[in-house]
């Protein structure tokens, strides 16, 4: 008995078939399926499901974000854009290769420029429209209440102005010589304090802070210190090798780091511009701008607020400093560490990890505590505590008061910004806001 032989396609036949369909009518302009295929496979997991009032996809990995008023700035390597707060929309975008953002609420405006290019211009944080140009300044600091450029029509010779945010002309301007080319772009580092915070949460999250009474201007091995309500120099620092100079609220601190015995021995004296005049000092004080090691050559800044330092005493404990009188504001026992810190809170973590605390310094007292897990992060924003838990991978906003829940999520995230509403959270290409007091149930 003869078998009898399939005349019919096999299925690769006809998977093959399709596939060439698909390609030609593509090609052809007829129909193409790859871009919503595409979307679909890399469509993002929400952020904060149920939490989370938008989410957008922006245009990379930020270099920064910044709430003010109705808008969300985002800075990346090579331009900025904004982002409406309401929805999440896109309002604007502009080519730059630095920004940053002064003022608040209303006032604010953006300050955008270009590597080795000098000059910037002030943008509308809503619009993107350009409300005045420089062409001239090399470096821009911007603050909560002003904004810091500086200029170097000749070498060795420059001048600092500030500008109100929106001001057409400079409150003051004050020739600073000997500092040169060395500063230049958005918010160039200043001897003064470094923040404190976790991984989880950006650096620059608490968005642009008050103008310092004073700021020191570094360069060709001096530091001089500038009032900025007066908008003059009061003083001119060039310290040792062994030292290192922070200009930290009113006061100005000098680090002496001596190697000997292998190890390093430190003291801080702080003294009050213009006279110069020794306010307080301390023998043993260790502000960790130096790595352990027998040369003890300092390259930190002092970690802290904008008064407030975090030391280290001789047998190791933690302590914080208010930097006008030397008092101590807080000394930990063995094992203790702080988290986070700014002028008026401090978070820290019990030795066994499992607690933090909030210090407020205005009534020298813990005013809350909670529980975290093993890993977790803190920061310390005008607006939010924030506290980033590692297992299960969580983000919480407490008030810095009370240490109620204003917002928590879980996510894998990194918190960006917090504003006087909510966060801004990141997660590759993809930007989410979660507004206080929405949490769901636990």
């Amino acid at each position: 008995m003869s078998g009898v032989a399939s005349g019919g396609p096999s299925p690769k036949s006809v998977a093959l078939v399709g596939v060439i369909v698909v390609i030609v009518l593509a090609t052809t302009g007829v129909w193409n399926p790859f871009p919503g295929i595409w979307s679909w496979i890399t469509r993002a997991d929400p952020i904060a499901e149920g939490v989370a009032t938008w989410q957008a996809e922006i245009g990379g990995s930020p270099q920064s974000v910044t709430i003010t008023g109705g808008s969300v700035v985002v800075e990346y390597r090579t331009s900025i854009e904004a982002y409406g707060l309401a929805a999440g929309v896109r309002l604007w975008k502009s080519d730059a290769d630095w920004a940053g953002v002064a003022g608040t609420d209303a006032k604010a405006v953006v300050v955008a420029g270009r590597l080795l290019t000098k000059g910037y211009e002030v943008l509308d944080p809503a619009t993107g429209a350009v409300r005045r140009k420089d062409t001239e300044a090399t470096a821009v600091w911007t603050y909560a209440d002003a904004v810091l450029d500086l200029r170097c029509p000749k070498a060795g010779e420059c001048e600092l102005s500030a500008w109100e945010p929106n001001g057409s002309k400079p409150m003051w301007t004050v020739g600073t010589p000997g500092i040169g080319f060395v500063l230049n772009a958005s918010n160039p580092d200043l001897p003064d304090t470094q923040p404190v915070s976790g991984n989880r949460v950006d650096t620059r999250a608490a968005g642009p802070l008050p103008l310092p009474n004073l700021i020191g201007l570094p360069g060709d091995g001096k530091v001089q210190v500038i009032d900025t309500a007066q908008g003059r120099v009061v003083q001119t620092l060039t310290p040792n090798r062994n030292q290192r100079v922070a200009v930290v609220g009113s006061r100005v601190l000098t680090v002496t780091g001596e190697a000997r015995d292998g190890t390093c021995y430190y003291g801080v004296v702080a003294q009050d511009p213009p006279s110069g005049r020794v306010v307080w000092q301390r023998a043993g004080l260790n502000l960790r701008t130096a790595d352990n090691g027998s040369d003890c050559k300092q390259e930190r800044d002092p970690a802290g607020g904008s008064d407030v330092v975090l030391g280290v005493d001789p047998v190791g404990r933690q302590e914080l400093i208010a930097a006008h009188d030397g008092r101590d504001l807080w000394h930990g026992r063995d094992g203790q560490n702080v988290l986070a810190v700014d002028n008026s809170y401090a978070l820290i973590r019990t030795a066994d990890k499992t607690r933090v605390s909030a210090r407020s310094f205005s009534r020298g007292a813990v005013v809350w505590r909670r529980t975290v897990g093993a890993g977790a992060s803190a920061a310390l924003t005008p607006y939010a505590a924030i506290i980033a838990e590692a297992k299960p991978s969580r983000i919480i906003a407490l008030s810095p008061r009370t240490g109620g829940v204003l917002t928590e999520a879980r996510t894998d995230a990194k918190v960006f910004a917090a504003g006087p509403g909510g966060l801004i959270l990141v997660s590759g290409r993809d930007m989410a806001y979660l507004p206080y007091a929405s949490s769901p149930a636990r």
